[in-house]
Parts: structure tokens; sequence; C-alpha cells
């Protein structure tokens, strides 16, 4: 096969916006039945049923980490978003849902190098877990099948400097409030200040994990399918001056 061969999907339709490229001589540990999905620079079409079922929801974690280095070394794929509007029209099957900051510096699909179909994105301020987080996740991935759920915390922010510093405004009040147990298992022994900004990320990192255990304690469904293998948790800290998203 050549490096770069392209192949139809069984049940597609045989236009070229829905046809993926496979790409030889990549890591096994992220191959897909002795092939990775990995798309072409030219094509870059919406997943299909069989192609996001036929993922591990750890070869989708390791899609994510390889589309993260693309951004961060400014090597994108050549999106083709039309191709994938027409082909998400009919139906979705994104691979994973993200949980991720409100945060203008940290959109997910671009972080991650995805397209239109790829991932359900939830945003909230400090990317915290209540519980309509609860009930899109349970949408996500009981119901629509996504096979991981990523939280993704950023540095530098500001939700966080908020509950540090336990600002009062309006309704982010409550929200903030929501962060108050994570700065408490912050353990840090520096100053513990929104000004310090070693201590702001050590926040926001044991926000991420927070939310995970929020997930998991709230969410039986969720755990549930944690527990049988069919859903992975995973915790990621963005830094928003390299680029670099690192797991957790």
């Amino acid at each position: 096969m050549s490096a770069n061969t392209a192949i139809d999907v069984p049940g597609e339709p045989e236009d070229g916006a829905r046809r993926r490229w496979i790409k030889a001589g990549i890591s096994v540990a992220t191959l897909v039945a002795g092939t990775q999905f990995a798309v072409d620079d030219a094509q870059a079409a919406a997943l299909s049923e069989s192609q996001r079922n036929a993922l591990t929801p750890d070869q989708i974690i390791e899609m994510m980490k390889a589309g993260n280095e693309r951004f961060r070394t400014g090597k994108m794929k050549k999106q083709d978003f039309l191709a994938q509007k027409r082909a998400s029209a009919t139906g979705q099957y994104p691979a994973a849902i993200v949980l991720s900051c409100i945060d203008s510096r940290a959109p997910a699909e671009i972080i991650l190098d995805m397209g239109i179909g790829d991932t359900f994105n939830a945003r909230i301020a400090g990317n915290i877990a209540n519980q309509d987080i609860l009930g899109s996740m349970e949408f996500a991935c009981a119901v629509a099948g996504a096979k991981v759920i990523l939280v993704m915390g950023h540095t530098a922010c500001g939700a966080i400097k908020g509950a540090i510093d336990n600002v009062q405004l309006g309704n982010l009040t409550g929200l903030l409030q929501k962060i108050q147990p994570a700065i408490t298992a912050t353990q840090y022994s520096g100053e513990r200040t929104s000004k310090n900004d070693e201590f702001v990320d050590a926040v926001a990192r044991s926000n991420v994990q927070a939310a995970i255990a929020a997930i998991r304690s709230g969410s039986p469904i969720l755990s549930d399918l944690e527990n049988k293998g069919n859903v992975k948790m995973a915790g990621s800290m963005y830094d928003i001056k390299n680029g670099k998203l690192t797991f957790l």
C-alpha cells in the first residue's frame, strides 16, 4: 500500500467528501485493525459511524494527542469544512466529548486539529461538571456513542483567578464557589494568590481532577460505561502560550 491510499468506507456514498485516507508506516499503538484512520491534507470528511465504532478509547486519545502536536507545530490538516458539513448533515458520530472553559484562547476543535462532527463540545467557565454538563455527557456517550470524555483546563484561567479572589458577581458567584474545593485541595507552598501564575495553574490542574471525580460520582451512567471499558475519562491542561496539551 502506498503512503496515501484512498479507500471507500462501506455503506458510504461514493463522493470525495466521504472518503478517508490511510497513511502507512505509523506506530502500531495508533492503528485501527492494522491501519490508522488519518485524514489526508486534501480530504477531511466527518467521521462515519463505522469509523468511530472501530476506534477504541485509547486510540481516540492518541488521535487527540497527534492532533494537538500538529496544531502546536503548525502542521494542521487542510480541513474541508464544507465537505464535513455535508457529510454530517444526516447524522453525527463524534468520537469524544470535550469539557472545556469558555476562554476564547482555548477552542477545543482547533487545539486538537479536529473538524465538524469529530467531537461534542461542552464549554463553561472553569470547566466545571454541573448537572447540565453531566446530562450533556450522558447524551454524548450513552445515546450518541462517544467513547472519550476529555476534561480540558488551561493556564491563566480567569475563572480560577476569580475563585481564588472570591469574586462576588451575580450568577458568577455560585459558579466560582464550585471551584473552591479545588483551591483547598491544591498543595502549594508558595504564594497562594491569583497574582501567582504557578499557583493559578496548580489550582487549574486540581480543578480538572475535581471535575473528573464529579463526573464519576454524579453520573452512575457514565461511571458504569467507564467501568465496562466503553468510555474512558481523561484530564488535560492546555498551555495558552506554547499551544501544548498535556494529559494528566
